[in-house]
């Protein structure tokens, strides 16, 4: 499925204006490995961030929020890289802005450390134990992790505009991804099968993030009707924000076998209804989204088990650290059923069981 050129300068660099100012771009990619000597299955995630660009370009400042009373926004280029599950754990490396080389034209960011493209990322993030107790502000913990890997966007989803306080932009260039290379994780090294990777790469700007904040996606299906794995399937959930100070704005995009369907509360004639809640006990995290238009109805169910989760950090352009409890994991497993509305009644569409779903919820 193709990406049209005007959806691709979303993937770009866009902070310009006000935003160099009060705002945020982030860049995220998450995929599955196989440990190379024993083949564990791992999930791991690879993210940039660039907060509020016109405040300093020479050194990284942390602002105001984190570390002293001095009214004195962040703005810095950060790497988020890390894995789910087991010894789960994010890593962050933090550079000035002026030391990044980013291409206004097109998706390109470079340093001495990383590369970062519309097909290729590589890379490295190291942070000593001594370096992570002796700096709260990184807000990570201690560790490695190192990838050379190529990429395969498949399938595109645009979301659309919403009016909201956080001025949150969401664009899902690949909702469906697909990763090959190696990673080295505390000094394993992982293969990144192309064809088991189950891949997603997807970028958010704005002011800052939502409150809630929840995202849901997978590209390995498999349905529970015919007992094929979906190839050409993903959904990707997501891009809450706050209207009025009442969370709206959730969007929702599926994609069955080349058949596209997306869910929105946004447009002048859309009655779209969406409806999510999660919730909690000792042992997992639950996610229920319910979507429906005139002539669709899409249920998805996920759970994800809460020691295959990590909590995770983020500084907002205010200088504030939002969601001091954002679950997040990459092993999300559970269901999801697309309905077509014929008069009075639905007819099942598609019904497919759905693994490594990443899956995040956070409120603050």
């Amino acid at each position: 499925m193709g990406i049209s050129r005007e959806n691709r300068k979303k993937n770009r660099f866009m902070l310009r204006g006000a935003a160099k100012k009060n705002g945020f771009d982030m860049w995220r990619h998450s995929f599955t490995g196989y440990n190379k000597l024993t083949g564990e299955i791992r999930s791991f995630f690879i993210e940039f961030y660039i907060v509020n660009p016109g405040v300093s370009l020479k050194e990284v400042s942390f602002g105001s929020g984190l570390l002293s009373s001095q009214e004195l926004k962040p703005s810095f280029f950060m790497v988020k890289a890390g894995s789910w599950g087991k010894d789960g754990k994010q890593l962050h490396s933090f550079f000035p802005i002026g030391d990044i080389s980013i291409n206004k034209r097109k998706l390109e960011i470079k340093s001495n450390t990383f590369v970062a493209t519309e097909n290729e990322l590589s890379g490295s993030v190291e942070v000593s134990f001594s370096k992570a107790s002796s700096h709260p502000e990184y807000l990570c913990t201690s560790g490695s992790m190192s990838w050379n890997l190529k990429m395969d966007k498949k399938i595109p989803f645009v979301a659309k505009k919403i009016k909201s306080d956080t001025k949150l932009h969401w664009f899902a260039q690949g909702a469906k991804t697909i990763y090959g290379g190696t990673v080295v994780f505390d000094g394993i090294e992982y293969v990144v099968v192309p064809q088991k990777s189950y891949g997603h790469a997807d970028k958010f700007w704005g002011k800052k993030l939502s409150n809630p904040w929840l995202w849901l996606s997978s590209s390995n299906l498999t349905s529970l009707i015919t007992g094929q794995n979906l190839n050409h399937s993903c959904f990707d959930i997501g891009g809450v924000s706050v209207v009025n100070s009442k969370p709206k704005g959730l969007q929702l995009f599926f994609t069955n076998q080349n058949q596209s369907y997306d869910f929105s509360p946004s447009g002048f004639l859309r009655k779209d209804k969406i409806h999510f809640d999660f919730t909690q006990n000792e042992e997992a995290g639950h996610w229920t989204v319910t979507a429906e238009n005139s002539k669709y109805l899409l249920d998805v169910d996920i759970f994800c088990k809460k020691n295959d989760m990590i909590f995770m950090n983020y500084i907002n352009p205010d200088g504030s650290a939002p969601h001091k409890t954002l679950w997040s994991g990459g092993s999300g497993s559970g269901e999801i059923r697309l309905y077509k509305k014929i008069n009075k009644s639905l007819e099942i569409v598609e019904h497919a069981r759905v693994e490594n779903c990443g899956c995040e919820y956070g409120e603050y």
